[in-house]
């Protein structure tokens, strides 16, 4: 029997009270890696994280803490910790079970971790609690070990599948999230591209649309399938309005008409080349077909939903299920995100519906890639 089945400790929210208590804890947990005063005291008060406490006979024993990132319905476990007296007394599964509980109250369809790779009384816990293990991180911690990443569905079965590999890469600029993406897909379909930043700036100067509202251009959806088609991939392109796109965030009356040139220079190397255009939304019927004849998908997405700003934002679809999209976000969007975060997120099909508009005029676009025969 367990503490917590036992009654013998009680699990609640983290409170103000508990930081000294915590800090003490966290030092006598952790050699490297611990959180400072200022994170602790960050995550005691932040909205966006599940922050459980463990106390036995009033005392602390133990914490649990999840970052919930906005806008995806994962959750990952950032940091957990048993007091020498109460471990192996089943507390930590306790903890752990606890806030997946919540974490699925709250919407969060998997849970994520990392675990140093030498740590096998942790990772034998995790594999007792269905956790998968699905790649690595080598160096990822202070004293250089390797960590094991794993996940787990916390909300429905069956249990996860990730129906394409695709290596994650993460932009180098603020506005090279379309190459990025174009990237990713094109190196699941032939492993000897490898992404990188002189590739992505390429690709950038082929496809891009020259102004937007501040700042570099976006990038064109025929723009970079082009490049696609310059790679030595089939390409062809769904975007539901005419006229030029993001032409609604320019003010300037000489940007629009630049706009406008760039916009048909587009379409007419696009027919000489065979590029095949479906000015029609794109469904979600069409991206599941995609995946399962093998092609790869970059779609825009609108940004709201995950950090609150409208911005267009390109990421790459990596998977599905009944209930989710998978996809590979190239821009983490805090500090504290690290590259797990940003892979396979799982994108509920509602919420996938919402994000996969941009703007008042609803834009609809997406970019299919495949080999040639």
């Amino acid at each position: 029997m367990s503490l917590i089945q036992s009654k013998a400790v009680k699990i609640r929210q983290v409170e103000k009270s508990d930081e000294a208590a915590l800090l003490a804890l966290e030092k006598a947990s952790f050699e490297t890696d611990r959180l400072s005063k200022r994170r602790m005291r960050h995550w005691i008060n932040a909205a966006n994280c599940l922050f459980l406490v463990a106390t036995r006979n009033d005392n602390l024993v133990g914490y649990c803490l999840i970052l919930m990132h906005t806008g995806t319905r994962l959750a990952r476990l950032y940091s957990i910790a048993v007091d020498k007296s109460s471990r192996r007394l089943g507390l930590g599964q306790d903890l752990l079970h606890e806030a997946e509980e919540r974490a699925s109250q709250q919407g969060r369809l998997y849970m994520r971790l990392e675990v140093a790779q030498n740590n096998i009384a942790a990772i034998r816990l995790y594999k007792k609690m269905a956790y998968v293990a699905f790649d690595t991180i080598e160096n990822y911690y202070e004293d250089h070990q390797n960590a094991l990443r794993m996940q787990k569905r916390i909300r429905y079965i069956p249990e996860n599948h990730l129906s394409r590999k695709t290596p994650w890469f993460q932009q180098t600029t603020d506005f090279t999230c379309g190459p990025a993406s174009l990237m990713m897909a094109m190196s699941s379909l032939d492993k000897n591209i490898k992404p990188n930043q002189s590739d992505e700036l390429k690709i950038w100067r082929e496809s891009t649309t020259i102004f937007m509202t501040s700042g570099h251009g976006g990038c064109h959806p025929v723009g970079l399938a082009l490049a696609a088609i310059n790679k030595g991939f089939k390409a062809e392109v769904f975007i539901n309005q005419t006229g030029p796109a993001f032409i609604e965030s320019v003010r300037n009356l000489e940007n629009k008409r630049i706009l406008e040139v760039v916009d048909a220079d587009y379409f007419k190397q696009a027919k000489k080349v065979g590029a095949i255009i479906h000015q029609t939304d794109i469904r979600q019927s069409h991206i599941a077909d995609a995946l399962n004849n093998g092609s790869a998908i970059i779609i825009l997405i609108s940004t709201y939903r995950m950090n609150g700003k409208k911005s267009p934002h390109w990421v790459t679809i990596t998977g599905k299920d009944d209930q989710c999209f998978y996809m590979h976000d190239p821009d983490p969007s805090d500090a504290v995100q690290v590259e797990i975060d940003c892979q396979h997120i799982p994108i509920a099909r509602a919420d996938f519906e919402l994000m996969s508009s941009f703007g008042r005029q609803r834009l609809r676009t997406a970019v299919i890639i495949s080999r040639k025969n």
